[in-house]
Formats: structure tokens, sequence, C-alpha cells
């Protein structure tokens, strides 16, 4: 009977990362474990992932309940592996839901006696009842592979002892459908002399919070409601005045046109607003996850003069092209990736720095003007990290084969 295997992550929301992410884990599951292996894919919104997920009969999309313990319990005790695919594994900074879900799959295949394997993940900034039920689950995770140096050392200094290996992120090898490799030049032409992408996020509205009723426009799926106060709007139009006050400067100064990614569904209203800023609107356009699959977006990112980015993967899927990219952060991810790349902190901007907006028009600048000073080092990163994504299949074949599993040739 062929091994079944179930892909915990945050599958439907739009999210070109996790879109990314997924597609390239299921083609390492079956690079390793042949055609005959049953995958099933737990997820927010089963139409969402039917965009770019097409059912067989040994792929199933499941949706789950918003209140989510009693189907992940029945999932995981259908099948034999379960497999952690969420690259924001261990962090509370999106929710504390999100990760509790995550700790609840391992939970139920710990004491169903089930393997769990969490699959190139990250560890960040957690609360202290948090970090302790990561350490306590994630001890009894059958394997851990990390995506990042800087997250393995930090599920050790939380006393996390399971066995761990350093890999990279699967998104650096995901290959992007070549019918796509046109589609920019064709939808805008005039992107044919440059083009500047920058991946926006209101980071303001996180954490996602636990409530019976608000307002509709504050639900992110019921009974879950985006943080709002009038301090946190405000915080966000300032956000967003930078970021059109940003795209103004490339379009005036450097006569590039500007591409408003939205990498997930709920980017797509912000870049609305950056767009509703800016003085020169009609030479920026909006490229958002819900209308575009993730072919779309990496050839966009891969064709960008620069890329101005909040979203830890639009750095990622750049990489392949060397994209010279300015980081604009709230959290370790992009931090690490930039130490990871070799850029250090030089292109990284804090998203509360004072002076946001002038540091990121002067260090967007420098790059547009002198894009040779990173373009080797990012081409050097690329070969690295993609060396260490394809780690991923060898460790996963060794983790199979140490458990009696049948592998292919």
């Amino acid at each position: 009977m062929a091994m079944k295997i179930l892909l915990i992550g945050y599958n439907g929301a739009n999210n070109t990362g996790s879109e990314a992410r997924l597609l390239s884990i299921i083609e390492d599951i079956k690079a390793v474990t042949g055609p005959d292996i049953k995958l099933t894919v737990p997820t927010l919104d089963r139409a969402n992932t039917l965009h770019y997920i097409a059912e067989t009969p040994n792929l199933r999309v499941v949706p789950f309940a918003p209140v989510f313990f009693k189907d992940y319990r029945r999932l995981v005790k259908e099948h034999d592996l379960v497999i952690l695919v969420e690259g924001s594994c261990y962090m509370d900074s999106w929710t504390n839901f999100l990760l509790w879900a995550w700790l609840w799959a391992s939970h139920c295949a710990h004491v169903m006696g089930k393997l769990c394997l969490a699959y190139a993940v990250d560890a960040g900034e957690v609360s202290f009842l948090n970090r302790w039920l990561v350490r306590h689950e994630a001890n009894r995770t059958s394997m851990i592979t990390t995506r990042t140096q800087a997250a393995a050392d930090l599920l050790k200094k939380w006393g996390v002892t399971s066995p761990l290996e350093v890999t990279a992120d699967p998104a650096f090898s995901y290959q992007p459908d070549q019918r796509y490799s046109g589609w920019l030049r064709q939808a805008w032409p005039e992107t044919a002399h440059g083009l500047v992408g920058l991946a926006v996020e209101n980071i303001y509205v996180w954490p996602v919070v636990l409530r019976p009723w608000g307002r509709r426009e504050n639900c992110y799926r019921w009974p879950y409601y985006f943080s709002h106060s009038s301090q946190r709007r405000q915080a966000g139009e300032k956000l967003a005045q930078d970021l059109a006050n940003l795209a103004d400067y490339i379009i005036e100064k450097y006569n590039r046109p500007i591409a408003l990614i939205g990498m997930e569904q709920l980017d797509a209203g912000f870049a609305r607003r950056v767009q509703a800023k800016m003085a020169n609107p009609g030479r920026a356009r909006i490229f958002a996850s819900p209308e575009y699959n993730a072919s779309h977006m990496t050839y966009l990112l891969r064709s960008l003069d620069l890329l101005v980015t909040s979203r830890y993967h639009a750095g990622v899927l750049s990489l392949a092209a060397q994209v010279p990219q300015l980081a604009l952060g709230h959290d370790l991810r992009l931090k690490t990736l930039h130490q990871e790349l070799g850029l250090g902190t030089e292109f990284f901007v804090e998203a509360q720095a004072p002076g946001r907006g002038q540091i990121l028009q002067e260090k967007a600048g420098r790059l547009l003007t002198q894009p040779g000073r990173v373009k080797p080092l990012l081409a050097k990163a690329y070969r690295e990290q993609l060396n260490r994504a394809r780690l991923n299949q060898t460790i996963l074949r060794e983790f199979l084969q140490g458990r009696g599993w049948e592998v292919a040739a």
C-alpha cells in the first residue's frame, strides 16, 4: 500500500511564497518516493489552492475549519507522515493561531505514533509561552530542517534537541512554468526599458487575534480579525505614503515604471492605497497574487532592475536573476536573509527606523546607479542557496530510508 503524506502549511491564502514552497516540496517528495505516493494538502480555501495545484488520484486538496483542532486530528490519523511545509513555522509574528496549528499537528502526530518532519522551516520572535510550546512539541518532532543557520541556532537556544539539519528554503529551487516567461512584456511593453518592483505589505495589521465579532473589513477569516486601532491605521497610512513617495522618486529621477507587487491576497488592497497616494499613479501597475500565479510572479520579480520588499519570498524568488534588493523588514526573516546573502545590513531598513522614507530613497538610488556592487554577491549567494535547497531531497530520502520506507531509485 502506498504511503500517505499530509502537508500542513499556509495553503489557500493566495500567498506566492507558500505556493512556490509547496510546489517545490511536492516535487521533492515525488522525486524521492516515486509517483505512487498519496499526498493530502489541507487548505484554508480549496478554490484558491486549486488555482495552482491540480488534484489527481494521488493528490487531494481538502478544506479545514478555521478552528482547526478536530480537522487536523482526523487528517493526521489518516496519514503515515506529517510534513510541516510552512516556512514561518516556529514564530508568532502573524498570529498565535497559525503557530498553534503547526504545533497541534506535531502533537497529534506524536500521540498517534506518526512520523513528523518540519521541512526547511524558520524560527523567529515568539512569546515566553509560545517558546515553551515550541520547545515541548519540537522536541517530539521526528526531525527538523531549517532554512537558515540562524533558525537552527535559535531553536537550540530554546532547548530543542530533536535531530536538526540546515538546508535552504525550497523556493530557491522553484522552477516557474516556461509558458509564462514572456507574459510581462506582452502585458506591459513599457517594461522593456526597465522596471522597479515594490513588494508591499501593511505590517501594522498583524498579529491576527481571536474575536467573536468585529468589523467586516477587519475580518481575516472568522473568528480571526486583524489588529486595529487609530494608531495602527495612522502608521499604515504613513507607510503607504512613504512607499508612494519612493515610487514617485524612482519614476521622476530614474524614469522607471513601478510594479506594485502583492505577494499575498491581503497585500492587494494596500498596494491600491500606495498607488492612490502617488503623484504619478499612471506609471504604476498592481500585480497581486489572486490574479497571478507563482510562475507569473517569479518572472515578474526576475525582470526587475531593483526590488524593494517587505516580503521574504519576493527576495528569494528574484535571486536567480541577481536582482538588487532593498529590504524593509519588521521581523528576523529578511534581516537573516540579507545576512546569508552577504549583504549584511547595508540594504536592510528597519520598518520603524526614524526617517524611513528618506533612507529608502537614498538606498534605492544607490542600488539603481551601482547595481554592480551587489550582483556578484547575489550570484554567489544564489548558487550557495540553491545547493543547500537541493539538500532537502537528500535529507528526505535518508529520513525515509532510515525508517524502513521504500524510496525511488
